[in-house]
């Protein structure tokens, strides 16, 4: 039972706090900038630690992997080599793009334990499935079968204390028999399970409106792929703030989508890549995030 001295400390102190600090009331979480490595999948190869030096030179702050075989690592590098390596250089990653295959075909689980495992390693947040091949999305039967298989997927990645994640490109959005793999995919996967990582230029250039998808299933995309459509030729990218897709717009959308983490990805340049990076991280920070 709270008496009246125990009130009256409780509210001095209260009371001191929001006088001395009264920002603390209103304090945003400061904005970072996360890169999909696969924007630099030529140079890794050839140079992982340098390029993961120069990665965070650019001002990022995460970094998310795909690649990621048990016999190869990560470019040479074992899961926990890789993770020293990130935190040498003040990098976190939050999510990695795994194969699933054979999941999808066999129903088996191998491959998903190993991306299990090294996600562990890594501190991931998610296990993200980032494609479905052709052969497994022909009909409407197929679209409902990888529905019940990433549900089955996301059980198993929560036992290990990490969420299943979605990446889509614009295959999804194309209707098969009357129905698209998204639209199974948000509807039949348990939001409790699967979150989804939506690639905003795929969903663009499949001619649909991301902030739409966030209407609808609001707080399913924690995370987004920043990455801008070339106004001359929509099938190429370009540097974010310098293309066609309307990002303030999006993300003015934000707490609607529930997006938690952003993700500049890249895949063809007309400039060096390193400077790519760096001037798609100065405006996603500076002129979207700010």
């Amino acid at each position: 039972m709270t008496n009246r001295r125990t009130f009256l400390t409780q509210a001095g102190v209260i009371g001191t706090t929001l006088t001395l600090a009264p920002q603390l009331l209103s304090a945003k979480t400061k904005a970072v900038a996360g890169l999909q490595l696969y924007t630099l999948r030529n140079q890794l190869p050839k140079d992982v630690k340098g390029v993961i030096a120069r990665v965070a030179k650019a001002g990022y702050k995460e970094v998310e992997v795909f690649g990621y075989s048990k016999d190869k690592g990560f470019w040479g590098l074992t899961p926990v080599e890789f993770k020293q390596l990130l935190t040498q250089h003040g990098l976190t990653s939050p999510s990695g793009h795994y194969g699933m295959d054979e999941l999808l075909g066999e129903g088996k689980f191998d491959e998903l334990d190993t991306a299990i495992e090294a996600a562990k390693i890594l501190g991931h947040k998610y296990v993200t499935m980032p494609y479905v091949n052709i052969k497994f999305r022909k009909t409407a039967a197929d679209l409902k079968n990888i529905a019940a298989k990433l549900n089955l997927a996301a059980e198993r990645v929560k036992r290990a204390g990490l969420k299943m994640a979605y990446h889509n490109h614009d295959f999804e959005l194309i209707p098969v028999e009357g129905v698209t793999l998204y639209e199974v995919l948000l509807s039949e996967t348990n939001p409790a399970l699967v979150d989804f990582e939506m690639d905003l230029y795929w969903v663009v250039r499949a001619g649909q409106d991301p902030v739409k998808w966030f209407e609808k299933y609001p707080g399913r995309f924690t995370m987004v792929h920043v990455k801008d459509m070339d106004k001359q030729d929509p099938k190429l990218n370009t540097e974010v703030g310098t293309g066609s897709v309307n990002f303030k717009q999006i993300f003015a959308k934000a707490k609607l989508a529930g997006i938690k983490h952003y993700i500049v990805e890249q895949e063809n340049f007309k400039i060096d890549p390193y400077v790519s990076i760096s001037q798609s991280n100065k405006y996603l920070l500076n002129d979207l995030l700010a």
